[in-house]
This record gives C-alpha cells, structure tokens and sequence, in this order.
C-alpha cells in the first residue's frame, strides 16, 4: 500500500529542501556546492527521468523522480519532482504515423526513425530542463520507454515474439551526457513473457491495501488492466495483468479523419457526448474480435488497433448513414464496454469476483473522458471509479514514472515484481539496455555500494510517497 507523507509536515522526512539524512537535495539541483550526491552511509539517493511517447504518440511524458532508499530491505521512497507532457514534433510524428498507417517502410528509412526518434526523446530533455529551470547534470538517470513501432507479442506459427521500440538510447545518451536505459519490452519477452503491459511494479507498489481489491486501469492508445488483491489475499505478490484492447487510439484515429486532421482527440468527450451509440456495432465487435476474446496472458497494439482497423469501424458508421458524432459515440463505447468485457469474462478465470472490487483507479488519457467513465460507472455501480491522482501520482504521470523506477532497477540489478499470469516468471534483473553517460562510474559505484556484498537485492514491495504531487494540470 502505498503512504503519501506532506515533506512540509512534522513527520521528518525533509525539511526546507534538505533531507534529513544529511544529504542536501537543494531543490531540484540535487548538488552540494557544485558537487554530485555522494552517500557514505551505502544509502540509496538518485534522481531518475522516466520518458513515455504512448503508442498513440499524442505526447512525450516526461517525469523527473527523486528516490531515496536506507537500505535494500526498507521501504522505497519516491517523490516527483516535476511533471510535464512535450508535445510530440510534427515533423517526425507524420511520417510515423504515416509508416504505420501504410505498413510499407525500408530498412534504410527504419534506421533513419531510430536515430531521429532518439533525437526527438534528448532534444526533450533539453527541451524539460530549460522549461522548468533544472540543470541536466542534476539528472543521474533517464529511463525511455521509447516509441513503439510494433509489438509482435502473441506469435502465430512461423512468427517470432519481438517487439520494436525506436529511439535509440545511445543517441538520448551522447545528447545529454546522462546514462539512459531503453528498451524495456524486448527485455522481457528475453525472458519469456509478452512484454506488455510494463507497469505492474508501480501498479502494486501504489495500490495495494490491507483488505480492499483494487484495479489500475490505463486507457491510452491501447486499454490495459491490472488485478491488485488485498494483502491477505497475497498483494504485490498475486497480481494480474494483460492488454485489454483499443483504447484511445480509434477515438483519436476517427477525430483525425473527421477534422481533416486539426484534432487529434475527444477533448473532454465533447463530440462523443453529442452522438447516439450503436449497440449493434458494439455488440458485434465484442463478440466477434478474436483479441478480446483471447484469454490471458495477452498483449497488443498498433499491429492489431491500429488507423486502418480503427477506419474500418468509421467506415462501416459511415455506411449507415451515421453522423460523425454517432461514429465517434459508438467507437468510445467499444473501448468502455470492452473493459467491462474483460472484467466480466476473464476475472473468474483467475478467481476474482467483479463484485469485489473496492476500487478502480483510472489512468491515462482515457481517464479524462467522462462518456468512458460514466460506462463504467453504470456497469459496475457497486465500484469506486477514482483517479489514480488520489495516490500522490497523477494519473497521466504514472507511465513516465513506472520507466524511471524500471531503469532504477536495471542499474541496481534488482528484479521486479512479476504478475502471477505471466508467461513465464523467471525474474529479469536487467529491465533494459543500459547506454552509459558521461557520470557512468559514478552512478554505477553508487549503485554497487547501495546492498554492498550482497549477492542481490531483494524485490521491493513497499514504496512511499513522500510528497503528492499535484502541480500537473492537463
């Protein structure tokens, strides 16, 4: 369960910008006259910026996390020390776009986006640090999760499971002259699982409580779900997880064709709220659609909810005779009743009563979209439906957040929570590839001294939240 504790409170976790074990953070600086941290004590103190570019590429997520841990078997504590979502440049988000959408590229053009894209990703770093005043060589860290291309998780006979996810981390590297770490989804499908979804670690580490069963629901382009039971029912230590299906991405594709391209979303579920659903679209695709009817483990994306299939939907709208605002109720009801769908159909398979569930809390950009959460809301009125905000982590952050904690583990070599439904669960102690910077010794002996002599570091299960966070507005 996660504890929020008020920094400017008597409990003396930190007081005035400086932390009580001696160490001074001096705001966001994080340097001692002019030095970086250094911790004797073998104590754990870095500051970590975790990048997201979601698969609908409607932003570049950037949060910057300040963690501190006494030793390997104490709690973890974590504090955001800035939040901000940079808008994703035209000038590469049309040509990928347009690569997806067309399934036609070379591999000339493809290493091309790799580069460029990890351009994209160190150019907002620079672009982060200048907006919010923070000096870069006050960064130890960066975790990317990069942009995926295409994520081919659940293999048919002749395929191979691979994921591709461009934005090269050697390039955010020399840009930026700090270790960052990347490629978290072909780390995990190395050691056997799917590589969706990836947040599991912080899903638990915030949610689960003493007795109450607890949901995380994301809905970014793609909707995905994890299962936290109560404590005394196994906790971290139990979870589920998998990709439920679309989420945004068919919303944003429909407002795209629609506006010509001058909107990219359902700001507020406006066009949405105008329209009148088609249950006999919505019925058919949920009773037809072999992934959501695919039992977990499962993941997905762009190869399967991509434009085309999403058109595809538009289109048969269109033939109808439905308006644009029908077309775009209908296609934001597919992705709430799926969810429904998936509680419903799947939960018993894992021993979960839907009627148990104390509490959803909502992340991502479908979080904001009152026509999604009023589904829900009337599907399962016994269920709390809350922001994942109620935290200290704000629901949009929670993604950015989850890759600098991932790149922390990979530097420590310390594994992470794995949910029971999972592939396989052998533990992966390395959650990416690691592209050193120019402080590589520094941050590497830090984290050599952090459990020194230990042969490895238990897997955390508690985390604090020292400060809530509540400085973002979207």
């Amino acid at each position: 369960m996660v504890t929020t504790v008020d920094l400017n409170g008597s409990n003396g976790a930190a007081m005035n910008g400086h932390a009580t074990n001696g160490h001074a953070t001096n705001g966001l600086h994080g340097h001692t006259n002019g030095t970086h941290r250094r911790n004797p004590d073998g104590s754990l103190d870095i500051k970590v910026l975790g990048m997201n570019s979601g698969t609908a590429m409607d932003g570049i997520d950037c949060a910057l996390v300040h963690y501190r841990q006494a030793s390997p078997t104490t709690p973890l504590h974590m504090e955001i020390l800035q939040y901000d979502e940079l808008p994703v440049p035209q000038w590469i988000k049309k040509p990928v776009l347009t690569m997806l959408r067309e399934t036609k590229t070379t591999p000339s053009r493809m290493s091309q986006l790799n580069v460029q894209l990890g351009i994209m990703f160190g150019e907002a770093v620079q672009t982060f640090c200048t907006k919010h005043n923070i000096p870069i060589e006050s960064i130890d860290l960066i975790g990317s999760h990069g942009q995926t291309i295409w994520l081919l998780s659940m293999p048919k006979d002749g395929e191979t499971r691979s994921a591709f996810c461009l934005g090269e981390g050697t390039v955010i590297s020399g840009i930026t002259g700090i270790t960052t770490v990347t490629d978290f989804r072909m780390a995990e499908q190395a050691v056997g699982r799917q590589g969706a979804p990836l947040v599991a670690l912080i899903d638990g580490l915030l949610l689960h409580h003493p007795t109450k069963w607890r949901i995380c629901q994301n809905i970014g382009g793609i909707a995905n779900l994890c299962v936290i039971p109560p404590d005394n029912k196994g906790g971290v230590d139990a979870m589920v997880d998998w990709d439920c299906g679309p989420g945004n991405m068919w919303i944003d594709a429909a407002m795209r064709y629609f506006t010509n391209g001058a909107q990219e979303y359902d700001r507020d579920g406006e066009w949405g709220a105008q329209g009148t659903v088609n249950q006999d679209i919505v019925d058919r695709f949920l009773e037809s659609d072999p992934y959501c009817n695919h039992t977990p483990p499962k993941t997905t994306g762009r190869e399967t909810f991509g434009d085309n299939e999403g058109q595809a939907i538009v289109d048969e709208c269109l033939s109808l005779g439905m308006s644009k605002y029908d077309t775009v109720a209908t296609i934001t009801r597919i992705t709430a009743a799926n969810i429904v769908k998936q509680y419903r159909q799947f939960f018993p398979r894992f021993h979960i009563n839907v009627d148990d569930i104390a509490e959803i809390f909502m992340c991502g950009g479908g979080a904001r979209n009152p026509n999604i959460i009023k589904h829900l809301r009337e599907s399962l009125p016994n269920t709390r439906i809350c922001k994942l905000d109620e935290t200290g982590v704000p629901s949009d952050a929670k993604e950015a957040v989850s890759f600098a904690q991932q790149a922390l583990e990979a530097i420590l070599g310390r594994a992470a929570l794995v949910p029971i439904n999972s592939d396989s669960l052998t533990p992966n102690t390395i959650s990416g590839k690691i592209a050193p910077g120019l402080r590589w010794r520094e941050i590497m002996g830090m984290a050599l001294e952090f459990g020194k002599g230990e042969p490895s570091l238990p897997t955390v299960k508690e985390m604090i939240v020292d400060r809530p966070y509540n400085d973002w507005k979207p």
